[in-house]
Parts: structure tokens; C-alpha cells; sequence
């Protein structure tokens, strides 16, 4: 009998690890009662072309399919939603497959540097997914930049959340109003989605380095110019200030691929930092528990329909199916 490899035990992750090295494990099972998940889709800018569209699509059909079995109640983009922002066609694709969740689930993005001209302009973003379209969701808390920053306020689980949306290497003036927006809602658990953030900790000066060098959170930047702020500057002035901050998502490492720790922030509070960005169509569900204290972590490609067990780049299971301890019987 096949088992249930997502009863979080010792056991169970144990069995989990034999399952998906034998290739048993195929897909997440439904969600139980009680609990609910966010999903992270990591950077699409490989999916918006004729040749592997059917990732994007593939990916929010089974979002869709599965909003009540895997109880989703959030969506979030890492950014990079499309490959070269200068492609109205490229747009319009993404355009076209991520508003097929209005009205059926609150979603937001994360500005990423493919998203964005150098020195930091997203029009394009803006005109594809201005905050027209979201300012009359009840759970749209607010934005800046027609939405190129913006939070969410959701509740689930008899739990109130903020979700905040960063472009990437965000300015002081963005980083100001995010920490406004974090200390208006300190009494909500919170949550950030922005794009560049775990990778090579130094500026890569060779391709290798991008591989092997050493990985955490950046100390480097890609764009806004010099008002860029590095991801490390980002957790300085920001991220570690606000003991409501649990988690961070990030993609645009795609030769780190996946990878996550856990540090604390100036309050003693948790900070699980999480990236993600695949190909092959793999998205990630965060499974909240309640009862158990914990965040489940399931990587899923809908396309290829298996669970990942590991890759070229990151070959440890751990990498892409994990579990993160976090308090929520409070």
C-alpha cells in the first residue's frame, strides 16, 4: 500500500525520501482538515513562449483544479515573469494565464529584474498588471508604484496575515514604506515575497561561481542602479527589523535552484528564507499545520506530474521537500 508521505513524522519523511528515490511518490497529497497552503510559483520566465507555454498553463490549471483539495488560499510570483521585458508578446501570455485566477484566488507579484528596464522602470509590468485590477479585492491592502510593490492581508486558519510584495534590489523609499506597512500590521503574521535573495553571497566573477561559490543571502545587486538596495542591505534596513516576519520567498537563482535556512531576526524571531527557481514546471505549495507547529513544503511539477526528488543542481531531496517549525498555536 502506497503511503501518505506527507504525515510530517520522523517515519513518514523517512518513507517520503525512499518513496520519491524509487519514483512511487507522484503527487502532493490532499490537504487534511484544518490545515491550508500558499503557493509560490518560482520564476516563469522560461514558460512564456509558444515552445513551453504549457508550463504556465499547466501550472495555474492545477492551481485551480486543486484550490479546494490542497485548500489554497494564496498565490505569490517570485518575479521574472517574463524572460525579456521588452516582449509585448511575452506579456500577454503571462497576462493571460495569471488572471485566470481573479476573482477565484488573491495572488501578487514580485517585480524581477527581467521585469524591469536596468535603472529600475517597470512600466511594462505596470501596464500589463496595474493596481486597477486588484484595488477592489477585499484582500488587497494597498501598493505603490501601480503596484509594483504591494501587500495582501489574508486570513486563514483563524490566522490574519500581511503579504508583502517587493520589486527586486528595492530603494530606500520602497523599503521606507514597506516597513510602514509591516508596523501598521505588526499584529498579523508576515510574510515577503521579493525576487533576488539567496545565491552566490558574492558577486560572481566567473560562470562557475554562479555553482560553487559560496551561497547565502546576497551581498550584491542587478539593477535599480546606485539607489539598489542589496538583499543583505534589504534584511538590514527592513527584513530583520519586524518580529512579525516569519518568511521570505525569492527566486532568480536559477543556478542555485533551491535552498532555504532559517535565521533570526533582531527580535529573536525565526526568519525561514526560502528560494525556488526551476524549470521543468515545478511550483511550490507551502502547507501550513497548525496542530503540528509547522509549514510542510512540497516542490510539484503539474506538467510532468511528480513531486521533485531531487536535480542536476540540487540533488538532496531535502533541497525541494522539507518541513519548516513554525509557532501557530499562539
Amino acid at each position: 500500500m502506497k503511503p501518505n508521505v506527507f504525515q510530517i513524522t520522523a517515519l513518514t519523511v523517512a518513507l517520503f525520501t525512499m518513496c520519491v528515490a524509487r519514483g512511487i511518490a507522484e503527487e502532493p497529497a490532499a490537504a487534511p482538515e484544518g490545515t491550508f497552503s500558499f503557493v509560490v510559483l518560482p520564476d516563469t520566465q522560461g514558460y512564456v513562449t509558444d515552445k513551453n507555454e504549457a508550463y504556465f498553463e499547466a501550472e495555474v490549471n492545477w492551481i485551480l483544479d486543486n484550490r479546494e483539495t490542497q485548500r489554497i488560499v494564496f498565490v505569490s510570483h517570485v518575479g521574472d515573469i517574463v524572460d525579456k521585458y521588452k516582449s509585448d508578446e511575452e506579456w500577454q501570455i503571462a497576462r493571460k494565464h495569471m488572471l485566470r485566477l481573479s476573482g477565484k484566488l488573491p495572488f501578487a507579484f514580485s517585480v524581477g529584474n527581467h521585469d524591469m528596464l536596468s535603472g529600475g522602470d517597470s512600466q511594462k509590468y505596470q501596464e500589463t498588471f496595474p493596481a486597477s485590477l486588484f484595488e477592489n479585492e477585499k484582500w488587497y491592502g494597498g501598493q505603490i508604484k501601480n503596484n509594483a510593490d504591494s501587500y495582501q492581508l489574508i486570513s486563514a486558519g483563524g490566522m490574519d496575515f500581511v503579504i508583502l510584495h517587493l520589486e527586486c534590489n528595492a530603494p530606500d523609499d520602497v523599503l521606507d514604506w514597506a516597513n510602514d506597512v509591516l508596523e501598521k500590521h505588526a499584529d498579523r503574521r508576515a510574510m515577503v515575497t521579493t525576487h533576488m535573495y539567496l545565491g552566490p553571497r558574492d558577486r560572481p566573477r566567473e560562470s562557475r561561481d554562479y555553482y560553487d561559490a559560496t551561497k547565502g543571502r546576497m551581498r550584491w545587486h542587478k539593477t535599480q542602479g546606485k539607489q539598489g538596495n542589496t538583499p543583505q542591505q534589504m534584511w538590514e534596513k527592513c527584513f530583520s527589523k519586524h518580529e512579525n516576519l516569519f518568511l521570505i520567498c525569492c527566486g532568480d537563482q536559477s543556478r542555485t535552484q533551491a535552498m532555504h535556512r532559517t535565521v533570526k531576526g533582531e527580535h529573536g524571531n525565526p526568519v525561514h528564507e526560502c528560494l525556488s527557481d526551476y524549470r521543468g514546471g515545478f511550483l511550490r505549495i507551502y502547507r501550513f499545520e497548525p496542530k503540528q507547529n509547522q509549514i510542510s513544503v512540497m516542490t510539484y511539477s503539474p506538467l510532468q506530474q511528480e513531486l521533485c526528488s531531487g536535480t542536476k543542481i540540487a540533488p538532496d531531496v531535502d533541497d525541494h521537500q522539507f518541513v519548516l517549525k513554525y509557532e501557530m498555536s499562539k
